[in-house]
């Protein structure tokens, strides 16, 4: 029961570091591998661990429909799986869980059961077959052309999705129709991947509308922007930028838009940034971005104000997760001198990543040893640059990174 309850715990715990600006490749192989110890204990277990791991399932969360559905699939147990494909599609959080066990378990363990759920009458389900298939970089095949015309929205945004990641170059002219899409996710999926394909053209003038469009800002509307931003020269980027810093409320979203830019040119702003208690740490992180200094490693933090941090009123609603939790406070006054000192080893109107041009070895070398906000950019930069190669999952469990990373430098 330890174990069952463990695996699902650290399961939750991983969905939340694989994206955290404090965690490096090795710290990830840490979890993994005491996720990967659990679940062998389930297994050992036999047909008492798989009660276990469905008992669990009475009050199911993403981490106990990890845990079932990873037996499942590695038993081949087609009953089990086809139960737990059900609750999945009932319940966001069993979604999360399920397809988090599609990309735990390897590639062999999937044959015999991606294949007929890519054939399934059920869109949903295809959905799921093809969501692994981006996990694993495997070209569904044939069928991804099919699914890129289909009547269901979210199956198709899917398939757009997929496209791009899996390096189908032969699906660009496909993508860049579906970018007139009705469909709002169908359209940004279209033209992030005709993007990540190759197109510089309609693709990223679309995406480039979407960034800048009225309206909430959205998931889509970000990751719109900091991709038109990776790819779209310093002039223009600052132009996006300059649009930006003209609503205050927006002052967040413009911090991380410059350190996507890398420009050198906007650190002195940075900094002066890092004076604001709800701005500083995330200043920070931008100016590591753009440096490629480890500011806790390199002592030039300091210690959190002591105004700042939770309320001890327990009248006080405001509960809500620190936003910027886990990044380091930077020390203004060591790193004002540092720039003074080394700011000139940057040019000015440069595009700047983690302390270098953003070329094919640099992005390897952040993906092997960068925290993995940084890991997350350096894929997307390498799929830019190298649009035939698959795009890099940086959540994979981490032996499968290392060895794609280990080939990736021979």
């Amino acid at each position: 029961m330890q174990h069952v309850e463990e695996a699902a715990h650290l399961r939750n715990v991983r969905s939340v570091l694989v994206r955290a600006p404090h965690v490096r490749l090795l710290h990830l192989g840490r979890l993994d591998e005491r996720i990967a110890a659990h679940l062998d204990g389930i297994a050992v277990a036999g047909e008492y661990g798989i009660g276990l791991a469905h008992r669990a399932l009475e009050r199911p969360g993403a981490g106990e429909v990890f845990v079932a559905s990873v037996r499942a699939i590695e038993d081949h147990d087609d009953e089990r799986l086809d139960k737990l494909l059900a609750i999945a599609e009932a319940m966001p959080s069993g979604e999360a869980g399920l397809i988090s066990a599609f990309g735990w378990t390897s590639a062999a363990a999937l044959r015999g059961i991606a294949k007929p759920l890519l054939e399934a009458t059920q869109p949903w389900r295809r959905e799921v077959a093809l969501t692994a298939c981006g996990m694993h970089a495997v070209d569904p095949g044939v069928v991804l052309a099919r699914e890129l015309r289909d009547d269901d929205p979210s199956l198709r945004a899917r398939a757009l999705r997929v496209a791009g990641r899996c390096a189908r170059r032969d699906l660009i002219d496909a993508c860049l129709r579906a970018i007139s899409d009705d469909d709002e996710r169908c359209a940004f999926e279209a033209a992030r991947s005709a993007l990540l394909l190759g197109d510089r053209t309609e693709s990223l003038m679309s995406l480039e509308a979407l960034a800048v469009g009225e309206g909430v800002l959205s998931p889509s509307k970000l990751a719109a922007l900091f991709l038109v931003l990776k790819v779209v020269p310093p002039k223009r980027a600052r132009a996006l930028l300059a649009s930006l810093a003209k609503d205050p409320a927006q002052i967040r979203t413009l911090i991380r838009g410059i350190a996507v830019a890398g420009e050198p040119d906007h650190v002195p702003w940075l900094i002066a940034q890092m004076e604001n208690p709800k701005l500083a740490r995330l200043a920070g992180e931008a100016f590591s971005f753009i440096t490629g200094l480890d500011l806790s490693y390199l002592d030039l933090d300091r210690k959190p104000p002591e105004e700042f941090g939770p309320s001890d009123d327990p009248s006080d609603e405001n509960v809500a997760m620190d936003e910027d939790d886990s990044l380091p406070w930077p020390d203004c006054a060591k790193l004002l001198t540092w720039w003074r000192q080394n700011g000139t080893r940057f040019t000015s109107g440069g595009r700047y990543f983690v302390g270098g041009e953003p070329t094919a070895g640099k992005c390897l070398d952040v993906l092997k040893t960068g925290f993995q906000r940084q890991r997350i950019a350096a894929a997307e930069y390498l799929k830019l640059l190298v649009p035939g190669t698959p795009l890099f999952n940086t959540a994979a469990p981490t032996r499968r990174q290392q060895r794609l990373l280990e080939k990736m430098s021979e």
